[in-house]
C-alpha cells in the first residue's frame, strides 16, 4: 500500500494552465499513481491539508472542493484513515462548517463534549445543526 501526500493529490486535482514542465511531469506521475489500481492510503491529516490547499491556495469554490472529496470517498483503491470521520466531515462541509472544524468534530464523535473557545464559529454552528457531541466554551 502507498500512502499519499497532499502535493500528489493537489497535482492530480489541480490543472494549472501555465504549468512548467516539472509540474506537468508531476501531474502525469500523480495521474499514473492514482489510476494504477494499486492500493493507496489517505491519512486524515492529508485530507485536512488538501482542503486548505484547494480552497486557500488555489481558490477552489466550495462545490469544486466537495467534488474532489466525493471522488476520494468513492475511489475504489483508496483506503481512508477513519473513513467515518472523513465522511462526516465532508457532510459537515456541505452543511456550512469549516472543514477543519468538521473534521475535529467528527474525530471526537465518541466524546461527550468538545471544548473550544470558538463560540462564534465552531460552537454556534454545531448548536445550529444540533450535532452531537456538543461544543462547549470552557
Amino acid at each position: 500500500m502507498t500512502g499519499l501526500d497532499t502535493n500528489v493529490l493537489a497535482r492530480y486535482f489541480v490543472e494549472e494552465a501555465d504549468a512548467d514542465d516539472a509540474t506537468q511531469r508531476q501531474r502525469e506521475a500523480a495521474r499514473d499513481l492514482l489510476e494504477s489500481g494499486q492500493d493507496l492510503f489517505l491519512p486524515k491529516t492529508v485530507a485536512l491539508e488538501l482542503e486548505w490547499v484547494l480552497r486557500g491556495y488555489y481558490g477552489f469554490p466550495l462545490e469544486q472542493v466537495l467534488e474532489v472529496f466525493d471522488q476520494l470517498l468513492h475511489h475504489a483503491c483508496l483506503q481512508l484513515e477513519d473513513r467515518p470521520a472523513l465522511e462526516q466531515a465532508v457532510s459537515g462541509l456541505r452543511s456550512g462548517l469549516d472543514f477543519a472544524d468538521a473534521l475535529h468534530h467528527a474525530s471526537c464523535r465518541d466524546c461527550d463534549t468538545i471544548a473550544s473557545f470558538d463560540d462564534r464559529g465552531f460552537a454556534r454552528r454545531i448548536r445550529q445543526l444540533n450535532l452531537p457531541p456538543r461544543v462547549v466554551v470552557p
